[in-house]
């Protein structure tokens, strides 16, 4: 059995998850199909033999992103405590006063990158405000991870040549490209993001939406030791996500580093 790493989950607090899957689910026109629990998300672990997650969360505004990032780091902390090689990485705004402050006390709490949904935060990839966060995260080795794309016209905000933009002026920042790079858009998305070094990608929402023949397409050109397992719970159901991903035709050592070994490595985690 392959062991499972799931590099794209979001939980929220029990009194108000199910509000926050309802929200999700209007803003995206579909029905979530988790609880939005932590409990929850685990109770799917076992059966599946997930062995860790990646855990985020989005600041909607300035004011929330300190609370998120506490909330995360102990969250991924219980994961650990569970057994599970779970990591955090923190949420962002771009009108957070004092990035540097922020980012330095998410490391000291062991959190590992940074989340930003530029869709749901209203803000573009390159606009200039994030700028200073970008090149801290570079300095720092920090990676950037990325909602990408939607063909709605009103959100374009995670526009593949607003990446193009950020990859060309921070060479050195890691970035993840979520979704294969582009929720609803991998046909453009995908030959531009190509080849781009320092730029990897989730299966996350996404397999849903495409054959496994168009799936397997996509992965063979980002390249299989770029991609990672996702499910983006509490959208999709981590069995679900698996037999969507089994059903893709790859290598036994194509599976293996998707489901796990990408992830670990890009992380850092150790075996």
């Amino acid at each position: 059995m392959y062991k499972v790493f799931d590099i794209h989950t979001h939980t929220y607090p029990e009194a108000i998850a199910e509000k926050a899957c309802v929200n999700l689910g209007k803003f995206y026109d579909f029905v979530c199909e988790g609880q939005g629990t932590y409990a929850h998300l685990e109770s799917q672990a076992k059966e599946n033999n997930v062995g860790g997650y990646l855990l985020f969360s989005v600041a909607t505004n300035a004011h929330q992103v300190e609370k998120v990032n506490t909330s995360i780091a102990a969250l991924a902390e219980l994961s650990r405590s569970h057994g599970f090689k779970s990591v955090g990485f923190a949420g962002m705004h771009q009108d957070f006063p004092d990035f540097e402050t922020e980012i330095k006390r998410c490391v000291d709490l062991g959190l590992r990158g940074v989340k930003i949904h530029p869709d749901i935060q209203g803000v573009d990839i390159n606009d200039k405000r994030l700028l200073p966060l970008y090149d801290i995260l570079q300095s720092a080795n920090l990676p950037l991870y990325l909602h990408m794309g939607d063909s709605r016209p009103q959100y374009q905000f995670s526009a593949t040549e607003k990446l193009l933009d950020v990859l060309n002026d921070f060479p050195g920042l890691r970035v993840v490209g979520a979704h294969l790079g582009g929720y609803s858009v991998w046909e453009s998305a995908v030959p531009a993001l190509a080849g781009r070094e320092n730029v990897m990608y989730d299966t996350s929402s996404a397999l849903w939406a495409m054959t496994p023949e168009f799936a397997g397409e996509i992965i063979g050109k980002l390249g299989a030791e770029n991609v990672m397992f996702g499910t983006d719970y509490p959208v999709k159901d981590t069995k679900e996500e698996l037999d969507r991903f089994f059903a893709i035709k790859l290598t036994d050592k194509e599976r293996e580093d998707i489901l796990w070994n990408n992830a670990i490595r890009f992380l850092g985690i150790e075996e």
